[in-house]
């Protein structure tokens, strides 16, 4: 008994030998990183909002690491595709997932499987952006004000056609967290894509729309359609005029796009931190905030326990509209 009490004492401290040793290795690694380029795997097509929110800020790594951070643009699949290729890549802090929210917060209601597992395959980050999204009408619609929206949505009820970028998009869901919060009848119309979408309300064959601020910007100012509300709790600098939905009688309401930085699950703690700490930094460049928040986009950064809680409540949020409108992805 007392040589195995031995025994198991000797396994003890080896083991300890052990753990403190790789603790120490990937905390030396973690002060080197990166001694390579870092690659973004982004889920969305090039040329886009959310493309050029990756890129500033992959040019900003690239110039405090001094090594080249590369974007690598995988759309499709509602950024299904990106996920598994990044929970697929080896876990070293060199391959990372920029990705927009609802593929951890909303895909996993949406579909019946997914190749990935949203919870157990990655490790959060840090929560980038925050990109409301703005509900826009036709221009020649009679509607001013969110209240004489519903008014008249109430007056017709599902009459007033609401386009989307497809079923089950944050667009899509905006429009029917809307409805629900409201009380509204709307109909749905879905397009592929948003740009399409935009287009069919210019021309009148739909007559409302939620659109992310990036975009619904330029169509504002152009005239083509009108803004009503923004989905944020507070009123956006590139946007000034535009109230709130907390201020036009609907508390609470959020809608948008989140993006955020994932890595694959087995990552080290001390590369994850590592992570964290450089692009914190870069988030909180008052240039850098500056210029995003022209665009519409809110930089927002903290730690990776605080994106973890946004993209559980996120999913919390959505799961309830998505179950009562019985809302399935194709």
């Amino acid at each position: 008994m007392v040589r195995s009490a031995k025994g198991i004492l000797v396994s003890f401290r080896i083991a300890c030998c052990i753990a403190t040793f790789a603790a120490s290795a990937a905390e030396s690694l973690a002060q080197q990183f990166p001694a390579k380029p870092v690659r973004f795997v982004a889920g969305m097509a090039a040329g886009g909002g959310a493309d050029l929110n990756v890129r500033r800020l992959a040019d900003r790594l690239s110039k405090m690491w001094r090594q080249p951070v590369i974007v690598q643009n995988m759309a499709g699949g509602a950024g299904n595709l990106a996920a598994v290729a990044v929970a697929e890549a080896t876990p070293d802090g060199y391959t990372l997932l920029f990705a927009s929210h609802p593929i951890f917060a909303v895909n996993p209601i949406l579909y019946d499987r997914l190749p990935f597992d949203a919870d157990r395959d990655f490790v959060p980050v840090v929560l980038v952006s925050k990109t409301p999204h703005v509900l826009l009408v036709h221009a020649a619609l009679p509607a001013a004000r969110l209240s004489e929206l519903i008014a008249l949505a109430k007056e017709r009820p599902g009459s007033l056609n609401f386009g989307s970028g497809g079923l089950g998009t944050s667009i899509h869901l905006a429009a029917e967290l809307m409805k629900n919060r409201a009380g509204v009848e709307l109909t749905h119309v879905p397009y592929k894509g948003a740009a399409p979408a935009v287009t069919a309300l210019i021309g009148g064959e739909i007559q409302l729309l939620f659109d992310s601020s990036m975009t619904a910007i330029g169509h504002i100012r152009g005239g083509r359609v009108r803004g009503l509300v923004i989905a944020s709790m507070t009123r956006a600098a590139a946007l000034p005029d535009l109230p709130t939905f907390n201020e036009s009688g609907i508390p609470g309401f959020e809608a948008g796009v989140a993006h955020g930085v994932l890595v694959p699950s087995s990552t080290p703690a001390a590369i994850v931190s590592a992570l964290n700490r450089a692009i914190n930094a870069t988030l909180n460049e008052p240039e850098y905030k500056k210029q995003m928040a022209e665009f519409g986009v809110e930089l927002v950064g903290g730690s990776a326990g605080s994106f973890q809680a946004y993209l559980a409540a996120e999913r919390k949020k959505w799961t309830e509209i998505i179950r009562k409108q019985g809302i399935k992805a194709n």
